[in-house]
């Protein structure tokens, strides 16, 4: 029996890298100089990025449980089954909507199955996620086994990343105010990632950006060993010099063949700001 796999724009990839993995994949919301837009991953980014260096502001809002029945619906009609791959619960509620719709829909379409799973992940960490289960599905690993290997693997996706202004992490309360004046005036870098439970967690800190950096490819020695890693992803704030810096790192240090890289999308760059480099890999554990 054939299956889809959806997902959410939290991946953030490209609408084009959406239609080569095979995902539908639906838009969170991004309300910004006073409209409400859909979620995606496009030139518009560096409008959105300049508004936020102006002290502009920008909302969000999750996928609701109508919006993921109305993309369920014609697939189920159509009599495939589905695997819903959702952005991390500790960072959103599309993941909880997603179940509320599926729940909905298993009584309505009872020969169909739908199975949903908390990706635990964000930015191009939910996408490399997502790249993975596409080439399995690709080769022929049924939708089952593919729910299982994604439980039991997303936390091995390693999510690392630093930002170059503090204050963004303020306004989200991740820091304090007096943490953020102080660290910009030192010119402080954290070094986050994302936990077990899918929460945003500053696990170090370091002085000058390009400190921070190679911080982050660090971290491949510490936790990839052994880890089959033949892509490994980097997400960015509207700063692809870093991007590439961090890249050229990878395959110096350690052979890394291919990197991709992109924005962080609208929806996640609303909360963490310009500046942000993310490093995205599978290892040991987060």
């Amino acid at each position: 029996m054939s299956y889809r796999i959806l997902t959410d724009s939290c991946c953030d990839f490209t609408k084009e890298r959406y239609e080569e993995l095979g995902l539908v994949a639906l838009p969170l919301s991004v309300t910004f100089r006073g409209g409400t837009y859909p979620d995606r991953n496009d030139g518009s980014l560096k409008t959105l990025y300049d508004g936020l260096r102006a002290g502009e502001v920008a909302t969000t809002s999750a996928v609701n449980p109508q919006q993921w029945e109305d993309a369920m619906m014609p697939l189920l009609e159509g009599g495939e089954d589905v695997l819903v791959l959702a952005f991390s619960s500790g960072l959103s509620t599309t993941y909880q909507s997603a179940v509320i719709a599926a729940e909905e829909l298993k009584e309505r379409y009872p020969d169909r199955k739908i199975l949903v799973v908390d990706s635990l992940c964000a930015s191009l960490g939910q996408g490399l996620l997502a790249f993975h289960a596409a080439k399995k599905r690709d080769a022929g690993m049924p939708m089952e086994a593919l729910a299982r290997w994604l439980e039991e693997n997303r936390l091995h996706l390693c999510h690392w990343f630093t930002v170059n202004d503090l204050m963004y992490l303020k306004r989200g309360g991740r820091i304090s105010a007096a943490t953020a004046v102080m660290g910009t005036m030192l010119s402080i870098k954290p070094i986050l990632h994302v936990d077990n439970e899918g929460h945003l967690v500053s696990v170090g800190k370091v002085r000058g950006r390009k400190a921070s950096i190679q911080a982050l490819a660090e971290k491949v020695g510490e936790l990839a060993r052994g880890y089959d890693n033949p892509v490994m992803f980097i997400s960015h704030g509207d700063c692809p010099e870093d991007a590439q810096y961090l890249a050229d790192l990878l395959k110096q240090r350690y052979g890394v063949k291919e990197v991709y890289i992109n924005y962080v999308g609208a929806v996640i760059g609303s909360h963490s700001g310009p500046g942000t480099l993310a490093l995205f890999f599978l290892g040991d554990h987060r």
